[in-house]
């Protein structure tokens, strides 16, 4: 029997059916890659650009790409939620994540960056009991003060280096964690390109709101100096900044189906000790890009908020298999 290729390019755009855990972690690896190499090259075009810039220039491209995937997959209907509350409500959450997290970039390395965004099943497992109803016991404690160790290690608080600055991607990671419970608990039967469609629209508009915002009442100098990347909301326009933003809406469009698809079709405690490989990536991309490589101490602090994760997502796997 012979299968139509573009049946199977349709499929990955339409809403799940079951459960496909090895489709799921190739997903997620992916994904993850792809999207960490994007930060990076954020952070390489940071001194070029403002964050509204890039996220006007960048979402719309995803919204250019998405509304052609659309079309090509079967219609513009693929980007209607069938909760648009629950769907829009978790691109907020995206869009105030990517402003913590890419608002140090000029100032953090990308393993910094990284390694905060992804003190994120922390929060996961600190909102399980308000948001969730789920009962917060001796693993999840003690994976919060592993966590929290590591965290602890990789902002080094009381070093003379430190700022106020590394606290942005800790931030970020309390916003990924809303996202993902938005996720798993209210859009795990929307599409794809619906999930992308709506965080690229309000990333957009966001981004034009910034402009507007910024042009009408500017920063003072002094500000505008200090902090540019988020102080500023239009500089000049070079052919350098458009053509990165172009590869980082491919690449960030790209990545971000991947996750949701894979925490679509797999459960998520089983997909989040992979999730942390991104540490590793993006020590990478910094090696290779920067040529900066973390610390023994900011090692272990990463090690630690991954070993944090992996024991909160091995502990929920086995009450879920338990229940």
């Amino acid at each position: 029997m012979q299968h139509d290729p573009r049946s199977r390019f349709r499929g990955l755009f339409q809403a799940p059916a079951g459960d496909h855990p090895l489709t799921a972690m190739g997903l997620l690896l992916f994904g993850i890659f792809v999207l960490a190499l994007q930060d990076s090259l954020v952070k390489l075009i940071s001194s070029h650009t403002s964050f509204w810039q890039f996220q006007t220039l960048r979402s719309a491209g995803n919204l250019s790409l998405v509304i052609m995937l659309s079309m090509m997959a079967g219609g513009l209907h693929l980007m209607r939620p069938r909760h648009w509350r629950a769907v829009y409500l978790r691109g907020v959450m995206l869009a105030i994540c990517m402003f913590f997290f890419f608002g140090g970039a000029p100032f953090l390395s990308v393993a910094q960056m990284a390694a905060g965004l992804y003190t994120y099943p922390l929060f996961v497992s600190l909102l399980a009991g308000p948001v969730l109803g789920e009962y917060v016991g001796i693993w999840r404690i003690t994976a919060l003060a592993i966590g929290g160790a590591g965290a602890f290690l990789m902002l080094d608080p009381f070093a003379a280096s430190f700022t106020p600055v590394q606290l942005l991607p800790i931030a970020a990671g309390f916003f990924y964690a809303c996202n993902i419970l938005i996720l798993r608990r209210y859009c795990r039967h929307e599409t794809p390109l619906a999930l992308t469609g709506a965080v690229a629209i309000l990333f957009f508009l966001c981004g034009l709101l910034g402009i507007v915002f910024l042009t009408a009442l500017p920063f003072s100098p002094a500000v505008t100096t200090a902090f540019p990347f988020v102080s500023v909301g239009w500089p000049e326009l070079t052919s350098f900044v458009l053509l990165l933003a172009c590869g980082c809406s491919i690449l960030n469009l790209s990545g971000n189906i991947c996750l949701a698809r894979a925490y679509q079709t797999a459960d998520s405690s089983w997909l989040a000790p992979l999730d942390f490989i991104y540490l590793l990536f993006a020590a990478t991309w910094g090696r290779l890009l920067f040529d900066h490589w973390p610390t023994p101490q900011a090692i272990g602090g990463m090690t630690l908020i991954a070993l944090a994760g992996m024991l909160t997502a091995w502990r929920e796997q086995r009450q879920q298999r338990q229940g």
